[in-house]
C-alpha cells in the first residue's frame, strides 16, 4: 500500500481525494489544507471542502497558515500529492518523500500555467483542453510531465461543468499515475518551457463585461466566469448581475427559433446601437459590438434578488431601448 501526504483545499481537490480514499492501493497518511476562514457578514469560520471529506473519513488533519518552517518526517511517506492548495509548500518538503512530489493541473501544461486554467480556456474560447499529472519543483506549474489526457470542450460548457468533468477524469487519471510512477513505469517528460502560456487570478472587477465586445466574447467571459467573479454591467448607476445569458442572433431578422441559437455570425450588421436593449415577448436582448445579440435570462439587480427575465421586467417596463454601461 502507498502512504501519501495530501495537499489539497478546494471542490477540484474534495474529487482527488475521494479518488484515493475510495482506492485500496493508497493509505492516507495526512490531509494538508487550508486554515478555516470567516465566510458572509457575520464571518462565521467555514471548513474547506477537504478538510470536511477529511473529517468523515477520520484522517489526520494539518491546517498550517504556512509551510516555510513546518517539518516532514520522511518515513514511512511514499508520496506528496498536490492539488489546489493555496499555500506555497517549500522546496525542503516536496523531496522529502521517496516518490517526490505529484501535482495535478488542469490544462495541457505548459500551456496556461497558473492558478485560473479553467476559467481561462472558456474565456479564450479553447476547444480543448486537458488534464496534466506532473513532478513539482520550486517553479510554479513547471515540472516534467507524468501523465496527460486531453478532452474537447462543449461550446456550452460554464466554468462549474467543466470543473466537474475535469474533476473525474483527473481523479482516474491521477490514480493509474500513481501506480506506474511508483513501479518505475513512467519517465518523466520535460516540458517545453519556450511554449509555456500562464493564466492570472481573476478580481471582481474582471467581470465587468465591455458590449463594445462581439458576443461570442461576452459569452465566454460569462462561461468562464459563472462561478467568480460572475460578469455585470450597469443599469442606470447601478450594478446589475447577468446570472444567466445566451446567446443569439439578431432578432430583427425573422429567423425562426431554431437558428436564433446558431452560433452568432461575424458578418451580421447591428441593428441598434452597442449596449442597447430590446425588450420582444417578456425577453431582453442586448447588442454587442459584432451587431449579434445575447439575451439575459437571470438576472440581479444592485440591493434586488436574483430573478428570471420576466419577472424583473414587470418591475421595469421602460427598459426597452435602455443602455447598459461597458
Amino acid at each position: 500500500m502507498i502512504k501519501i501526504n495530501f495537499f489539497g483545499t478546494n471542490e477540484f481537490a474534495k474529487t482527488i481525494l475521494e479518488g484515493l480514499i475510495k482506492s485500496s492501493d493508497f493509505e492516507i497518511a495526512t490531509v494538508f489544507t487550508m486554515p478555516d476562514r470567516p465566510v458572509g457578514r457575520k464571518q462565521v469560520l467555514q471548513k474547506s471542502p477537504v478538510k470536511i471529506l477529511a473529517e468523515e473519513n477520520g484522517l489526520k488533519i494539518e491546517q498550517p497558515e504556512n509551510l516555510k518552517n513546518y517539518s516532514l518526517l520522511s518515513a514511512p511517506y511514499s508520496l506528496n500529492i498536490v492539488c489546489d492548495y493555496g499555500i506555497i509548500i517549500p522546496k525542503e518538503i516536496l523531496e522529502t518523500p521517496e516518490n517526490g512530489s505529484i501535482n495535478i493541473h488542469p490544462s495541457l501544461l505548459p500551456l496556461y500555467r497558473g492558478a485560473s486554467p479553467i476559467q481561462s480556456v472558456l474565456i479564450n474560447g479553447e476547444k480543448e483542453t486537458g488534464i496534466s499529472i506532473m513532478l513539482m519543483d520550486e517553479k510554479m506549474d513547471h515540472g516534467p510531465v507524468l501523465a496527460q489526457k486531453t478532452f474537447d470542450i462543449n461550446p456550452n460548457d460554464t466554468y462549474n461543468e467543466l470543473h466537474s468533468k475535469l474533476a473525474l477524469e483527473a481523479q482516474i487519471l491521477l490514480n493509474k499515475t500513481i501506480l506506474k510512477w511508483v513501479d518505475n513505469e513512467i519517465k518523466p517528460m520535460e516540458q517545453s518551457h519556450t511554449e509555456a502560456t500562464f493564466c492570472k487570478e481573476f478580481k471582481k472587477e474582471d467581470g465587468k463585461i465591455n458590449w463594445n465586445a462581439s458576443a461570442l466574447e461576452i459569452y465566454n467571459q460569462y462561461r468562464g466566469m459563472i462561478n467568480w467573479p460572475g460578469v455585470f454591467t450597469t443599469l442606470n448607476g447601478k450594478r446589475l448581475k447577468l446570472i444567466e445569458i445566451d446567446i443569439l442572433r439578431d432578432i430583427t431578422t425573422n429567423d425562426d427559433e431554431e437558428n436564433l441559437r446558431d452560433p452568432c455570425l461575424p458578418d451580421r450588421q447591428a441593428s441598434t446601437p452597442v449596449g442597447m436593449t430590446t425588450v420582444q415577448e417578456n425577453k431582453i436582448f442586448v447588442s454587442c459590438g459584432d451587431g449579434n445579440l445575447i439575451e439575459i435570462l437571470e438576472l440581479q439587480l444592485e440591493g434586488k434578488t436574483q430573478m428570471n427575465a420576466k419577472t424583473f421586467l414587470n418591475g421595469n417596463k421602460d427598459l426597452d431601448r435602455t443602455f447598459l454601461s461597458s
